[in-house]
């Protein structure tokens, strides 16, 4: 199961920190409750995941989403309870804080107040983040090549990770989005359905299949598409021409070549997919993980659009974590020849808190240059 290895990994930490603050209970009674409370904070993620994975009533949304939640509030107490007592490390040291207060009930409510209330405040702006559905504008040149094109407006997007927890207005509201941008062309990359629970897809494809665009909605698939199998007539249903290892030429103009998402060792080459786009023209690839960047920027591929990677989603995961894991982990970035562009997402994965990185379409408005 992702993440609990990593949540047994730090343990000690998070023991450390719910020590801490049962310290700071006066009553016996009291101290019990919280100590329970911390073993279902500590238990709530690993619940969540086993619960989503089978088939259950509707209104288990409500509980599941607050199981999930469980996860972001143990990050920010056990980074409240550090933060705050090497701050109090430093007033014993300067002599700033005196004996007595620190020994005062009045000081340690005050601490175990602060290490409860503003997590909690963190994981609802993360809440009301994640929710929130942004359009984020990017202007781009690529060279023209032997197109007739001078300019192209792509909507892009990825990570819906739609589940049971997902509002039913998500997919309602990215289309209404999508389509006041007039698109040339949609592009999907990838993660679009969580691994587990949505068994009627039907509402959903319905849903996409409003999505207006000049030149329709191409897509790749992601990760989870792998892991829940099967998904193939979803893309179909929905009204997207999907491509595993495919390449579309489109309008005689620009090609879009899809690469099929799975182990490194069995990917084809970006080589081998460009046999299919022999003809001197823009060549976009989608492809959901930011890898292998340096043999794109060697090939012929002049834009490619990632995403997987949610910059990091939770504070300061997108600081510790992404930038050792990925060249680049969101935004975007000219290599030679090719720009990348890495989406964080349209929707968090696991946990419906984003503390880092918006929930985004990406609006790219590409200008193709003549050769000088």
């Amino acid at each position: 199961m992702y993440l609990v290895t990593e949540i047994i990994l730090f343990s000690p930490v998070i023991i450390y920190a719910c020590i801490r603050l049962r310290g700071f209970i006066p009553n016996r009674s009291a101290k019990n409750v919280f100590a329970l409370l911390c073993v279902l904070l500590f238990l709530g993620y690993p619940l969540a995941e086993f619960l989503s994975h089978m088939e259950t009533a509707r209104w288990v949304r409500y509980p599941l989403f607050a199981l999930y939640c469980c996860l972001p509030c143990l990050l920010y107490i056990t980074m409240c309870v550090v933060a705050i007592d090497l701050a109090v490390a430093l007033g014993r040291v300067t002599k700033f804080l005196r004996r007595e207060t620190l020994s005062s009930q009045g000081f340690k409510s005050a601490r175990l107040g602060c290490c409860l209330v503003v997590p909690a405040l963190i994981v609802a702006a993360g809440a009301l983040n994640n929710n929130r559905l942004r359009v984020n504008e990017i202007s781009i040149e690529l060279p023209r090549k032997g197109s007739t094109l001078e300019r192209l407006n792509i909507v892009y997007a990825s990570d819906f990770h739609l589940s049971a927890i997902t509002s039913d207005h998500l997919i309602e509201r990215f289309v209404a989005k999508v389509n006041a941008l007039k698109p040339d062309i949609v592009l999907i990359g990838g993660d679009v359905l969580e691994g587990h629970g949505i068994e009627n897809l039907g509402p959903i494809e319905t849903q996409f299949r409003g999505i207006r665009a000049k030149y329709g909605v191409y897509a790749a698939p992601g990760n989870h598409e792998r892991y829940r199998g099967g998904t193939d007539d979803f893309f179909i249903h929905s009204g997207m021409k999907y491509l595993k290892d495919g390449v579309a030429k489109i309008d005689d103009a620009f090609y879009v070549i899809g690469r099929k998402e799975t182990r490194s060792s069995l990917r084809k080459p970006v080589a081998e997919l460009l046999k299919a786009a022999p003809e001197n023209l823009p060549i976009i690839l989608l492809d959901h993980r930011p890898v292998d960047l340096d043999k794109v920027s060697d090939s012929r591929v002049n834009l490619q659009f990632s995403g997987h990677t949610h910059n990091g989603q939770l504070f300061p995961v997108n600081l510790l974590v992404m930038p050792f894991q990925y060249e680049l982990a969101w935004g975007t970035m000219k290599k030679r020849n090719t720009i990348f562009i890495v989406s964080s997402g349209v929707q968090a994965w696991g946990p419906p808190v984003k503390t880092a990185g918006d929930s985004e379409i990406l609006w790219v408005k590409v200008t193709f240059r003549s050769a000088p």
